[in-house]
């Protein structure tokens, strides 16, 4: 019944204190110095101006761009232009050796399995897909890019947003009822199952459960008579 699966990361596949206490701290500090002396490479350049037109200021200072995306960053805000410049942020951190990317080993047990079975693998975070190759690249079990089929991000639309679940949808070869998303966000499941999926939630950290989701605590409980 179930030929592919869409899983979210943070929380879900991967510890949610990584990113908050390693990956964003590690952007924060080291964004400032990374606009200023990468702004002129095209990959940068665009990021910048996405910002400007974000903040309605499009002759912004580049103080003022770069004091809206700290200022994003510290409200956790999911907004594309920050995505993607903490990814190239990261990029240098994971190459240096700065940190590993973390996964869960019941999650990269599990994905392993269900792609040895042939099921379609796929990701959708609100990090950018760029931070998501990262983090599968240098993870701590190595390089475990070739598992996924592909990588979603927020330019499909926001995770509790119908639309952004029925925009990936178009761009997979499976019909809604034979994909599961995999999310530890009530209103990422809400959303994935107003466009159709089947859905399942992780419940690793204190999460409210909600009587409308299946729930797993990890992945040694993953069966698919959940979703008969």
């Amino acid at each position: 019944m179930i030929k592919a699966i869409i899983t979210d990361i943070e929380g879900t596949i991967t510890r949610i204190s990584f990113v908050k206490d390693i990956l964003f701290p590690y952007a924060a500090q080291h964004l400032a110095q990374f606009v200023e002396q990468n702004q002129d490479k095209p990959e940068v350049a665009e990021q910048i101006l996405a910002v400007k037109a974000e903040i309605a200021q499009p002759n912004a200072p580049l103080s003022s761009v770069i004091d809206a995306l700290l200022g994003w960053i510290a409200e956790d805000k999911k907004i594309t232009p920050l995505k993607q410049l903490q990814g190239l942020i990261w990029q240098t951190g994971y190459q240096q050796g700065d940190f590993t990317g973390h996964i869960y080993p019941d999650a990269q047990q599990f994905l392993a399995e269900q792609k040895a079975d042939g099921r379609e693998l796929y990701v959708y975070s609100s990090g950018s897909v760029k931070a998501q190759h990262l983090l599968f690249e240098y993870s701590d079990f190595g390089d475990i890019r070739p598992l996924f089929a592909d990588y979603f991000d927020t330019k499909v639309g926001g995770k509790k947003e119908q639309a952004s679940y029925e925009n990936i949808l178009a761009q997979v070869p499976f019909a809604a009822n034979e994909v599961v998303f995999l999310s530890d966000v009530l209103a990422e499941l809400d959303a994935a199952k107003a466009a159709g999926m089947h859905t399942l939630q992780l419940w690793r950290d204190d999460q409210a459960r909600s009587d409308t989701h299946p729930f797993i605590e990890d992945f040694t409980q993953f069966n698919e008579a959940l979703f008969v």
